[in-house]
């Protein structure tokens, strides 16, 4: 079996992740090319022996890739996915698919017409903590699903909003880190029906939200809780929590907490404590286990995952349409703390033309 050749738009951060994978000697993909106009990343690419393109479309037509990844700003994720789209090239889109649900529904409308196959990178979804606490609560370990609790709560270093678009609305936190959270939440316990939420600059003064707060009323009738923050140092973010990323320190802490009629599972840790046999009862004891699991790279495995889907060998796991849904729960949080008002989920989908 061949490798897919994949394409990266956009050297910073998380493009700098995936050019590592596809460029770690994996037999299944490989990197086909990248396409930044910036000098750094020129200067990157021939030191490390790989093609750099300014644009995407010089890219697209002399690397040739079977996928692209798509890890440039916010608010130019739909022109290059459009540019990929029109090209019957598949995508990851680095999260979110765009910053307005209307954005989002261009492309999503785009490539569902031409049928070409997108993901958006909520890379937690292929992490095996998160897999292993989803088919926990599936197969029934804690009963009903009934609460759940999300924090976010870490402190960005200076330097951090030196860029510009980082301190304007969607810079923030809600957008940039509560995003995945309401992603894992949406696995856990499903669809968000409608949000209620307040934010604040008080600490930073920006025109972003450095903190928000949220409750979150689910379809099947569970309520949870989002906290996110910039400002706070705590040991409670996914980052701190999960070993993903060894540029975080490693803390035995907890950052999503699910209650359920006959149990709890607190997460990664993957805690579950349920009560064995009687009815529910705070007076009878509650048995304990970690789950086990085998630890992979998300990004890896979000990797072999395109590249099944290249292939035609797999389905997204997130589609763009379905990401738009993550957006548009997460959008939410910023609208209700703007107006004062709940706001439904669906209305956000709708009035952005989902």
């Amino acid at each position: 079996m061949s490798g897919v050749h994949i394409g990266v738009v956009g050297a910073g951060l998380i493009g700098r992740k995936h050019i590592d994978v596809l460029r770690s000697g994996n037999r299944e993909f490989m990197l086909a090319g990248v396409a930044d106009p910036s000098p750094v990343a020129r200067e990157e690419a021939q030191r490390l022996g790989y093609p750099c393109f300014e644009t995407v479309a010089l890219l697209l037509d002399e690397a040739k890739p079977d996928g692209v990844i798509v890890a440039v700003p916010n608010q130019l994720h739909v022109a290059m996915g459009l540019a990929c789209v029109e090209q019957g090239i598949p995508i990851i889109l680095e999260k979110p698919v765009a910053p307005t649900v209307e954005e989002a529904m261009k492309l999503v409308t785009a490539a569902e017409a031409a049928d070409v196959p997108t993901l958006v990178g909520h890379h937690r979804r292929h992490n095996p903590i998160i897999q292993r606490a989803v088919a926990a609560i599936g197969d029934g370990a804690i009963g009903k699903v009934v609460t759940a609790t999300a924090l976010w709560l870490a402190h960005k270093p200076k330097g951090y909003h030196d860029l510009a678009w980082r301190r304007e609305p969607g810079g923030g936190p809600v957008l940039i880190n509560a995003i995945h959270d309401i992603d894992c939440l949406r696995m856990l316990c499903g669809d968000i029906e409608t949000v209620q939420a307040s934010a604040s600059n008080a600490v930073r003064g920006l025109a972003v939200e450095d903190t928000a707060a949220a409750v979150l009323t689910f379809k099947n009738g569970a309520l949870g809780t989002l906290i996110v923050s910039d400002t706070v140092s705590s040991p409670w973010s996914w980052e701190c929590t999960s070993g993903e990323n060894p540029a975080f320190p490693k803390l035995s802490e907890d950052c999503i907490l699910v209650g359920g009629t006959r149990g709890a599972l607190a997460v990664p840790t993957l805690d579950v404590r349920w009560q064995i046999e009687g009815e529910e009862s705070w007076q009878l004891p509650l048995t304990q286990q970690r789950l086990p699991i085998v630890p992979e790279d998300p990004y890896v495995a979000q990797m072999h995952h395109f590249a099944d889907v290249i292939r035609g060998k797999a389905k997204p796991v997130l589609s763009a349409r379905d990401g738009t849904v993550t957006l548009a729960s997460t959008l939410a949080i910023s609208l209700s703390a703007e107006t004062g008002r709940q706001v439904h989920v669906d209305a956000v989908l709708r009035d952005g033309g989902f």
